[in-house]
């Protein structure tokens, strides 16, 4: 009997044929770890399932991997769904698969717990770049759904709390996959155009699905970015999303918002009505004080009798005057007595005053004043100083006492 030779791409078509004909490997879950992980810039992702009895090489298209809620790493355990067969060119079978989830614990958790992983590291969620709220918003936009009960809750909280401010609605989506591009671009509409003093972005409660648009990435960027001071206010207290980490305040709820948004009317004319008693307290006591006042300037003698009281002043004037003069005559005869004092002090030091007595002084035609035998010699011509004038004379003769 004649033998039957297959080339290598029969063989590889019969065995992919066999594969995709059983039903088991055409629709398989299988668990295992990750590891080889590549994503190709096809937007292919390639990577290696194993256990601790053996390896499975994985597939995962484009299209599918768009859908992943998460994003693969090696080391992650996960379930693969998909279908086996085999590859012709290698001849090597793997897995094609076209759904993915974290083993353990949901891929919504998981993919939320990477991407604030990534943004608490980009420092998104950093205080200082929180900015503060306006104090008295005169314009505050709401993002949100026109259909949900949220907005009517924030709308009958904002009117009643402080009707001043006006309320834009930038209607948008707040699930499902045109959610994130609308909410991203009523938050940078309303930057561009200045269109609010604060914006309230949010929605009412949900499942974790129905809230999932406020944990994607675009929209955390761009409330990240807003010039304009957020409120993140998605769904009920005990839900948190990253747009609550990323805003510059989260309210606990949509109504919580409104009512952190805006002061209260009702606290703001208390303390209006506080100014206003202070106000007239404080007028009440300067008016009984400038009554006080006119009424002293009333009773004064200048306004009550001119006449007198410049007769007053003038006599005042004059007692002054008086004691001015006094003064002065007292203070000239004391300077007259130290004067006198003085003057015969230096008269009795006086040279002068001894020459009186007959004593003489002698000098050097130079001036000098002679005090030693010493000074001169004999031709040298000398002036005596008497009482009553000089006399010229010419030395003689000098001795030195013994």
């Amino acid at each position: 009997m004649e033998q039957h030779i297959l080339s290598i791409t029969q063989v590889n078509e019969y065995i992919r044929a066999k594969m995709d004909s059983d039903p088991l490997l055409g629709s398989v879950a299988v668990r295992g770890e990750i590891s080889n992980y590549k994503m190709y810039p096809s937007g292919h992702h390639y990577f290696t399932l194993k256990d601790e009895g053996g390896a499975l090489k994985c597939v995962m298209f484009k299209n599918s991997a768009l859908r992943l809620r998460f994003r693969p790493e090696n080391g992650m355990k996960v379930i693969a769904m998909g279908k086996i067969s085999v590859f012709p060119r290698d001849g090597a079978y793997q897995l094609y698969c076209s759904a993915m989830a974290m083993d353990g614990i949901g891929d919504l958790h998981a993919a939320f717990e990477q991407l604030k992983a990534k943004l608490a590291g980009e420092g998104l969620f950093d205080p200082a770049h929180k900015k503060p709220l306006p104090k008295y918003p005169g314009v505050i936009g709401i993002i949100t759904s026109s259909a949900g009960a949220a907005v009517h809750d924030m709308l009958r909280i904002l009117r009643k709390r402080y009707p001043l401010s006006k309320v834009r609605l930038f209607p948008v989506r707040v699930q499902g996959v045109e959610a994130p591009p609308e909410i991203v671009g009523a938050i940078r509409y309303a930057n561009r155009f200045q269109l609010a003093d604060l914006l309230i972005v949010g929605r009412g409660g949900g499942s974790i699905e129905d809230l999932w648009a406020f944990n994607d990435e675009r929209v955390a960027r761009a409330i990240y970015d807003s010039e304009i001071p957020i409120i993140s206010a998605v769904g009920h207290e005990p839900d948190v999303t990253i747009s609550d980490y990323v805003a510059d305040l989260r309210a606990a709820t949509p109504s919580n918002a409104a009512e952190l948004g805006v002061p209260d009317q009702q606290a703001l004319r208390q303390v209006l009505d506080g100014c206003c008693d202070t106000m007239a307290t404080s007028m009440t006591r300067q008016i009984k004080a400038g009554r006080q006042h006119l009424k002293a300037l009333s009773d004064s003698p200048a306004l009550k009798s001119p006449t007198a009281y410049l007769e007053q002043r003038r006599q005042n004037v004059l007692l002054v005057k008086n004691r001015l003069v006094s003064a002065q005559t007292q203070n000239l005869e004391r300077k007259r007595r130290q004067f006198v004092e003085q003057t015969a002090k230096l008269d009795a030091m006086s040279p002068l005053k001894v020459l009186t007595r007959g004593y003489a002084m002698a000098q050097k035609k130079d001036g000098t004043v002679l005090r030693s035998v010493s000074q001169v010699e004999i031709a040298d011509e000398i002036a005596i100083t008497v009482g009553d004038g000089k006399v010229s004379a010419m030395v003689t003769d000098v001795k030195e006492n013994a």
